[in-house]
């Protein structure tokens, strides 16, 4: 739960937290709107949940996921991994 709206002004960090919570209701709002399914994890428990779900140990995923940005070049950072991990996950779990 944030805090009222003028701490959270008063407080940088607040701010960024206060926008990622902010784009993560729109979302979500957004998905329930055009029926599309949900599924929220947190950002530190994505690689081990994505693991588990497509059948590999967190280490090979995260090389075969490496390797998939090397013919695309940069950037090919942590956000573009998970990027691609949440796409896979969604087709793989797609009905």
């Amino acid at each position: 739960m944030l805090p009222s709206l003028e701490k959270i002004l008063t407080a940088h960090p607040l701010i960024h937290t206060a926008d990622g919570e902010l784009f993560r209701e729109a979302l979500t709002r957004a998905s329930a709107r055009c029926g599309l399914q949900l599924l929220c994890t947190k950002e530190k428990a994505l690689l081990r949940e994505g693991a588990e779900s497509l059948g590999m140990k967190e280490a090979a995923l995260l090389r075969r996921i490496t390797e998939l940005g090397k013919p695309l070049g940069a950037p090919w950072s942590q956000d573009e991994k998970f990027a691609t991990l949440v796409a896979w996950l969604a087709l793989a779990t797609a009905d």
